[in-house]
């Protein structure tokens, strides 16, 4: 488990990280989302121990992180400027990771790599953005740690990669204690691969839930009301976060299990009603209103 306990960091007058307090489980996919400017980098990089707290205190596995060898060794950080050995192969940096990493899996790296058809012996300098990222990543997850920290770790890449980098994912929990930690601005980059995620403002942590008990608590209903004192009643009733009208087709995000908001709305009797799915997007609007903050400030 990776704790947070009220984490400081400046620098001059920029306050990157204030007072953050959070846990990091083992086993789940953890996203740290948040705007440009937001503290990700360097909340990742303070989890790395490349950086110390001004304030507070990080525990990997209960014990402090910065300059101690042997907790580093369980963590893989991989910034959002992919960085390689200059002239460099993905071959070459699979010997220079195995450097730090003896138990670098270079057999399954190589494997990897042809699945993704790239190739081990080309320059990393002529990869595109996309398949540096890619390499990167298997570069990571071969590794054997057990924290692989990605800064925009799906940036470029395309979503049929990012499937397979899920799915690659998904293994590695399952076979061996692993636990990713992704940082990005992106909201539907993180959407159908993170078990948990934390939203990231003026380097505080508004909130850090599960990401499916936030969709349980949150639902997105459409439905066809004709009367107006029935779509009235109906706006009264639900914990309405949004609410929209085109003729007499009504689409509602509100707060509350699907079982608890459709049986308010089929008192109503509606001439069609469905479930939609929601976006993380969507559920962070829900969140954030809550705690008081304008949606358009935090996200882009």
């Amino acid at each position: 488990m990776i704790e947070l306990k009220s984490i400081d960091k400046k620098f001059g007058p920029i306050h990157a990280v204030n007072s953050l307090t959070a846990n990091i489980n083992d086993g789940e996919v953890f996203g740290v989302i948040g705007t440009n400017g937001a503290g990700k980098s360097t909340l990742l990089r303070m989890i790395a121990g490349v950086l110390k707290p001004d304030n507070g205190e990080i525990l990997i596995d209960g014990e402090p992180v910065y300059e101690n060898p042997e907790v580093k060794s369980r963590i893989c950080f991989l910034p959002d400027n992919t960085w390689f050995l200059p002239n460099s192969t993905p071959a070459q940096m699979a010997d220079y990771y195995k450097i730090f990493y003896p138990d670098f899996d270079t057999r399954r790296f190589l494997d990897l790599l042809s699945k993704l058809n790239l190739d081990k012996d080309r320059k990393l300098r002529t990869f595109s953005k996309g398949m540096k990222r890619q390499t990167a990543v298997l570069l990571g997850i071969c590794t054997g740690a057990k924290y692989l920290l990605c800064d925009e770790g799906f940036d470029g890449l395309d979503p049929a990669v990012r499937q397979a980098v899920k799915s690659l994912f998904a293994l590695e929990i399952m076979n061996r204690n692993f636990t990713p930690v992704i940082a990005s601005h992106n909201l539907r980059e993180l959407e159908d691969i993170c078990d948990h995620v934390g939203l990231l403002h003026r380097g505080g942590m508004l909130f850090s839930e599960n990401l499916e008990e936030m969709k349980f608590h949150v639902n997105k209903i459409q439905c066809v009301l004709t009367d107006p004192v029935k779509i009235e009643s109906l706006l009264k009733e639900l914990s309405v976060v949004k609410y929209e009208k085109r003729g007499s087709m009504i689409m509602i995000v509100a707060r509350g299990t699907k079982h608890e908001i459709m049986e308010i709305v089929n008192s109503k009797d509606p001439v069609f009603s469905e479930v939609l799915p929601l976006s993380l997007e969507e559920i962070f609007i829900s969140e954030t209103e809550v705690a008081g903050y304008d949606i358009k400030d935090l996200l882009l």
